[in-house]
């Protein structure tokens, strides 16, 4: 790692090394077949019930968002998309790639004008603008934790003249409402948090009756694990996920107490991958300008060692959904009903 984090290993190699780790876990995982599995799951299930609905939600900020806007902009496509984007085809664009799975969500978590909707976790403001943009009747509430976050959202949706969205900051744990809800969005926020029990409780009650919940989150076709940080080869748990979850495809089919799920999907993991290469690229590309983003940030002397940090980042992710040609990590898109 010494090496890695003064940038002097190839990339070839660490891709290697990279999917080696990930052919570790997936084997570990299948050690004494299905009913140990499925022991495990339940297992895993109790445990999240018993658990906060998100466990270290400010480091998990700092994490991804200790870096300024500035730095977003550079890497990300023009709808600043922090989640995976959907190619249409091989020579699809990033910006094509963001549009395509922004409309796709719309289209599965069946959005429509005049609506009122809640989205949950808005990041960089890609989906809450995109739908206050497509459904100019609609009232758009949009929840982040991030201040720097809100303040570019209210400036783009400025200039774009929407005057039908409303962001707020806020932790989702503790964030409530007394307005009612036709539909509440979340595009990959499920993986920051716990109790999932908890946390559709809490989410049913901000919608009307027969009102819909659309989750977009990335997950494992069948195990489920927490981040955790157990040597150094967890770097990822210890620098970007503290706190989170990789549910598995079927992880929240457990958790029907309040709302009923509807309809699920799979969007192959490859997408997710080029999504992250298209993000390397840039990063690479804008390191004259990166670099200095990441000194002012981290330090002087921390500088080159966190530009590959989200090299790093980067690199792991797009192996993780890239492995096995996608089939074995994804995104997968849910839509619940209220009872």
């Amino acid at each position: 790692m010494q090496a890695v984090e003064r940038d002097l290993v190839p990339d070839f190699l660490i891709r290697r090394g990279i999917r080696y780790l990930l052919s570790q876990r997936v084997e570990d995982a299948r050690q004494g077949g299905v009913e140990e599995q499925e022991k495990r799951k339940q297992a895993f299930v109790n445990e999240l019930k018993s658990l906060p609905i998100a466990v270290q939600t400010i480091k998990a900020n700092e994490q991804h968002y200790e870096v300024p806007t500035e730095y977003f902009l550079l890497v990300l496509g023009k709808h600043l998309k922090y989640s995976s984007c959907l190619y249409p085809s091989s020579s699809s664009t990033l910006d094509e790639a963001e549009e395509a799975m922004l409309g796709l969500c719309c289209e599965r978590a069946q959005l429509a004008d005049g609506q009122a909707i809640l989205e949950l976790g808005c990041g960089w403001g890609s989906m809450c603008l995109y739908m206050a943009a497509k459904y100019p009747s609609s009232s758009i509430t949009a929840v982040s934790n991030s201040s720097t976050q809100k303040a570019l959202i209210d400036e783009r949706a400025k200039e774009r003249g929407l005057s039908n969205l409303t962001v707020i900051t806020a932790d989702v744990v503790t964030f409530d409402t007394k307005q009612k809800f036709d539909k509440v969005v979340s595009i990959e926020m499920f993986e920051h948090m716990k109790n999932y029990q908890a946390l559709l409780k809490k989410i049913s009650r901000w919608l009307k009756p027969g009102g819909q919940l659309f989750v977009h989150i990335f997950t494992h076709k069948s195990l489920a694990y927490h981040f955790e940080v157990k040597g150094e080869d967890d770097w990822m748990a210890k620098y970007f996920f503290t706190g989170g979850t990789m549910p598995s495809a079927d992880l929240l089919h457990h958790f029907q107490d309040d709302l009923a799920l509807q309809q699920q999907w799979a969007v192959n993991g490859t997408h997710y991958s080029r999504t992250l290469e298209d993000w390397l690229q840039r990063q690479d590309r804008q390191r004259a300008a990166i670099l200095p983003i990441m000194k002012k940030t981290y330090g002087e002397s921390q500088g080159l060692r966190w530009w590959v940090y989200w090299r790093l980042f980067y690199l792991a992710c797009s192996e993780l959904f890239n492995y096995n040609a996608g089939e074995e990590w994804f995104v997968s898109h849910y839509l619940f009903k209220k009872h």
